[in-house]
């Protein structure tokens, strides 16, 4: 494991930005997620490379705190994730691909059966023999995945239906559970109890990370959080968690731009005094979203240097993006800034883009130096 939390130095004076994942503060969120839990196991929501932050050192982390139980999107997600925690129960929110059932049992995949053609591909591989394990989705609101409550009704009336598909779990999905007073909360709530009570033995889960804090009747047997382990806003009113994600980036050049010239493609922004601009060596290639630009409209994103908020100027490019660094006197070449982590929340700057948090995430790119500290 310590190989996994060693930065490579060699890189280090030449990276343009870089990425440090705290490990502890993910197994810390964890924890205080798993006590507020209560009697029900707390599992994660690793899909998307853990967010963006690594899978492979989220789940080692994850494991060493306690979880055991793990939720992917994908089947090649599932399988990086067998590989490294070869005893940890895996369950493929996207279903069963067509042809794929002894694929994924061979590994102890369990897909996530959200319609009857998965439903009966499944139970054709369990009638030839194949003793893989399953979940069934059953759909509260959502209209997304699931099987409808009839469909489901239905099939909790067919014979040993739970013990012959290989069950051992059912599940829903909240559509509005950071909005505590939303009216589908209590409605998806009553539809899942109904479902849960129909298959008795099987462990039932509902609640991810906003279902948790809406108090214990979602709970069930099982809670599934996702962005609140990586310090991501995810309830109104509910402050984030510790800070898991610091991205920052280098500032390669300082120049001194007149009043009244404009910077960046597309000439969007003016400068209205003399002004310092920091250019960074960080863009949209790097995941950091286009629609944080600033312009003569309206502002933008802010990044954080020196102790100080700097705001974007002009339009992010692909590679490079642009500060002004006025009032920052000595902010200088070869600094880096903070573009966000704990003096920048990632949600502030996503709603500078008009978006949420989990996509700056969720789009970190390659090219940042990845040092992952705090962990076992």
């Amino acid at each position: 494991m310590n190989n996994l939390h060693q930065a490579d130095t060699s890189s280090r004076s030449i990276a343009g930005g870089r990425l440090t994942v705290d490990l502890g503060a993910l197994a810390d969120n964890w924890r205080v997620l798993a006590q507020r839990a209560g009697g029900a196991e707390t599992g994660a929501a690793v899909k998307g490379n853990a967010y963006g932050i690594g899978l492979e050192p989220a789940v080692v982390a994850l494991a060493a705190a306690g979880c055991r139980t793990f939720f992917v999107a994908l089947p090649a997600e599932g399988l990086r994730l067998r590989a490294a925690l070869p005893e940890a129960t895996i369950y493929v929110l996207n279903g069963l691909a067509e042809g794929s059932a002894h694929t994924l049992a061979d590994k102890d995949l369990r897909p996530v059966l959200g319609s009857l053609a998965e439903i009966e591909e499944w139970a054709a591989y369990r009638a030839g023999g194949g003793r893989g394990l399953a979940a069934l989705h059953v759909d509260t609101g959502m209209n997304r995945l699931g099987l409808t409550l009839d469909q489901a009704g239905a099939l909790a009336q067919l014979p040993e239906s739970a013990r012959s598909l290989g069950l051992s779990l059912v599940m829903s999905h909240l559509a509005c559970a950071d909005t505590p007073d939303h009216p589908l909360n209590a409605r998806q709530l009553g539809h899942f109890g109904a479902v849960a009570a129909l298959f008795p033995d099987v462990p039932a889960s509902l609640a991810h990370s906003a279902g948790i804090h809406l108090g214990s009747d979602y709970h069930f047997n099982l809670v599934r959080p996702g962005i609140a382990l990586y310090g991501g806003a995810f309830m109104r009113d509910e402050a984030p968690l510790r800070t898991v994600i610091t991205v920052e980036t280098r500032i390669i050049q300082v120049r001194v731009v007149p009043e009244g010239e404009t910077v960046g493609y597309g000439a969007t922004q003016t400068t209205r005094r003399t002004s310092r601009i920091g250019i960074l060596s960080t863009g949209y290639a790097d995941g950091y979203l286009r629609a944080a630009s600033s312009s003569d409209l309206r502002p933008g994103a802010s990044v954080f240097v020196h102790g100080k908020s700097a705001p974007l100027f002009g339009r992010v490019s692909m590679d490079l993006m642009a500060i002004d660094l006025t009032d920052i006197p000595d902010a200088a070449r070869g600094d880096f800034v903070e573009l966000f982590g704990p003096n920048i929340a990632i949600d502030t700057v996503a709603a500078s883009a008009g978006t949420i948090g989990y996509e700056f995430m969720t789009s970190l790119g390659d090219r940042y130096e990845r040092h992952y500290v705090g962990g076992a």
